[in-house]
C-alpha cells in the first residue's frame, strides 16, 4: 500500500475519498494523528499529517518513529513525503517543486533510530542514497503525466527548527553543498530505510532561504502561506498520478 505524509501546507488531502480513520498504537508512543484511509482515483492510499491535523506539532517534536512504525504496521510499503523547504540554490524559486536525491542532516536530539535497545544487535543501515530510486522515478513520471514541472535532484539540508535559519547559517549550508533547507527530512527518511519502506519526497519551495533574494532582510510568513496555497494544488495533482500509477 502507498502512504502520503503531508507537511506544512498539506495537513489534509481534499481529493482523498475517506473510508475511515484509525488510531494506531506503537511501541514508540502516539503518531502525529490517526491514519486516514481512503482512495484517490479509486486506488487505496493512507494519509498522515506530519504536524497533526491542526498543524500543532513543531518539526523537532514530531514522533517520527511512531509515524513510520504505524504506517508499516498497516502494511504500507511505499511512502511519498511532502515537505516545504527554503530555496538556497538560485533556480529554486518560491513555488518550485523538487524531487531531492540527497540529504545532509543537521538535526540533533531527535529519536533517530529503531536500533537503540540493549536487546537488539548493532545494526548499520546503508544510507548512501537516502531516497528510493524506484519511488523517485514514480514521482518524476507522475509529474510528467500531470503536466507539472519539477526539478529532479537536489540536496536537502535538514535543520532542527522550529526557528528559521540565519543568513550566515544558510551561507554555511550552501558551502556544504545544500540546495534547499527544511526541518522534517530527517530522521524520517532514515527511519523509513530502517523499516525497509520505499521512501521519496516532494519538496515544495515556500520561500527563498534567509539572506537570499527577497528574503535578504527577512522572511515574510504571509508570503510563504500564499506560495504554499498555490503550490499544494500542483502537488495534489502530482499525487493523484502517483497513486494512479502505483503498482505496489
Amino acid at each position: 500500500m502507498l502512504a502520503i505524509i503531508g507537511g506544512s501546507g498539506l495537513s489534509t488531502l481534499p481529493n482523498l475519498q475517506i473510508r475511515g480513520r484509525k488510531v494506531v498504537r506503537t511501541p514508540y508512543g502516539e503518531p502525529s494523528c490517526p491514519l486516514t484511509f481512503g482512495t484517490i482515483r479509486d486506488r487505496p492510499v493512507v494519509f498522515l499529517a506530519r504536524h497533526g491535523y491542526g498543524h500543532t506539532i513543531p518539526p523537532h517534536a514530531v514522533n517520527y518513529r511512531a509515524n513510520l512504525w504505524a504506517l508499516q504496521a498497516e502494511k504500507v510499503r511505499t511512502v511519498v513525503s511532502v515537505a516545504s523547504v527554503g530555496g538556497i540554490r538560485r533556480d529554486l524559486t518560491p513555488g518550485t517543486i523538487v524531487i531531492p536525491d540527497q540529504i545532509i542532516d543537521y538535526t540533533h536530539g531527535r529519536a533517530f533510530t529503531f536500533y537503540e535497545s540493549d536487546a537488539t544487535p548493532v545494526t548499520h543501515v546503508d544510507f548512501t542514497h537516502p531516497y528510493c530510486e524506484r519511488t523517485r522515478a514514480l514521482c518524476i513520471e507522475a509529474a510528467r503525466r500531470a503536466g507539472e514541472p519539477v526539478v529532479v535532484g537536489g540536496v536537502y539540508a535538514a535543520t532542527q527548527g522550529p526557528r528559521l535559519e540565519t543568513a550566515a547559517e544558510i551561507n554555511r549550508l550552501e558551502r556544504d553543498g545544500a540546495d534547499m533547507v527544511g526541518m522534517t527530512g530527517m530522521p524520517e527518511a532514515a527511519l523509513a530505510r530502517e523499516l525497509g519502506l520505499s521512501y521519496a519526497a516532494l519538496a515544495v519551495v515556500a520561500n527563498y532561504a534567509a539572506g537570499r533574494a527577497d528574503s535578504a532582510e527577512g522572511i515574510r510568513m504571509e508570503e510563504v502561506a500564499k506560495v504554499l496555497r498555490g503550490a499544494m494544488a500542483r502537488v495534489r495533482n502530482i499525487l493523484e498520478h502517483v497513486v494512479e500509477a502505483y503498482d505496489g
